[in-house]
């Protein structure tokens, strides 16, 4: 009598694009890193050259005086901004070309190879909203004290803004901690939580662009009172004033609302260490935020607080977006192995 041999059949391989199926490129990862931690130098030079007024160091564009080297441009300190703003921008086109092109030849994922292209995109917005504002400066606008060109500044800070989302993302996604998973996935509320403060974060943003943009930020001159004589409400309301004062009550609902997320985060018992990490991290920038805040109404807007401030701003929405981001990503049970060379 014949023996039946019994065999078990091997499970069937996950999908191509599945979380299973992605393997761990280092080179791709840190390229991808490289490109997310370069935006931030870009947002450093604009944020300089717009807190000492050399947005219109150059009247032409793309070139600085008809040259890409400037004569006396490493002398003059508004020619020096302005231009290093350029060529750091520049760096950056470079860097979201590599990144579409490499993901899009090595990603199996297509969310991700999407936001390579949406990156590269945004770079080429960004870029000729940039143009637009050298070239569109003189021309005015009935009814408003800026020009056009001055008017495409709010648009070119947002629009900033959420490219260091979408790289953050990309660089997450690329990350071997993303790729291993989680164990177990946050709570439904925290989730919630976490995307409403990087909406809340993003509007905040949006409201000191404007602000930033109409040179409001000395229109309430006093710091943390309104008045000289301690009064909380302005004396006096225009614009600036309003936009200035709806900042800082934003900055207050920021405030509670970063706090209240990261206690709840600290206390929770269904989150990883890098998330408790990734909201002590939030509390810190929020407080420096806060002091360069008041040391930039209390200096009179000094360039070197204002431009940290802004930086800081950036980096509270990226920390947010990365926070909100990381407790959304797909779990995986399976070890994570470096690609293979090509």
């Amino acid at each position: 009598m014949a023996s039946s041999a019994t065999t078990t059949s091997a499970p069937p391989a996950p999908p191509p694009g599945s979380p299973a199926a992605v393997a761990y490129r280092p080179a791709l990862a840190w390229f991808a890193a490289l490109a997310a931690a370069w935006v931030f130098v870009v947002v450093t030079m604009g944020a300089f050259t717009t807190s000492i007024g050399a947005g219109m160091a150059f009247p032409d564009w793309p070139l600085s005086n008809g040259s890409i080297n400037p004569e006396g441009w490493l002398r003059d300190i508004y020619m020096f901004a302005e231009h290093s703003h350029r060529l750091f921008g520049m760096v950056m086109g470079f860097l979201a070309i590599g990144t579409a092109v490499w993901l899009h030849r090595r990603e199996p994922r297509a969310w991700v190879r999407r936001l390579g292209w949406s990156a590269l995109a945004i770079v080429v917005i960004q870029g000729v909203i940039g143009g637009k504002r050298v070239l569109l400066d003189s021309i005015e606008v009935p009814g408003f004290e800026l020009t056009l060109g001055q008017m495409l500044t709010i648009p070119h800070g947002v629009l900033a803004q959420v490219y260091v989302c979408v790289l953050f993302a990309i660089a997450a996604a690329l990350s071997r901690p993303w790729l291993a998973g989680a164990e177990r996935r946050a709570p439904a509320a925290l989730r919630a939580g976490a995307w409403a403060l990087v909406v809340l974060v993003l509007a905040q943003l949006v409201i000191a662009a404007v602000m930033r943009h109409n040179m409001a930020g000395l229109a309430i001159p006093n710091f943390p009172h309104s008045t000289a004589d301690g009064a909380w409400l302005p004396a006096n309301w225009n614009f600036r004033v309003t936009i200035h004062f709806v900042h800082r009550v934003m900055a207050l609902v920021l405030t509670g609302a970063i706090l209240a997320l990261a206690v709840a985060i600290w206390r929770s018992a269904a989150v990883s260490a890098g998330l408790r990490r990734l909201a002590t991290a939030l509390v810190i920038l929020l407080v420096v935020q806060i002091a360069l805040g008041a040391a930039t109404v209390l200096s009179l807007r000094d360039p070197y607080f204002t431009t940290g401030h802004v930086i800081v701003g950036a980096g509270l929405l990226a920390v947010s977006f990365l926070l909100a981001l990381w407790m959304h990503r797909p779990l995986r049970t399976t070890a994570v192995q470096p690609a293979p060379a090509a």
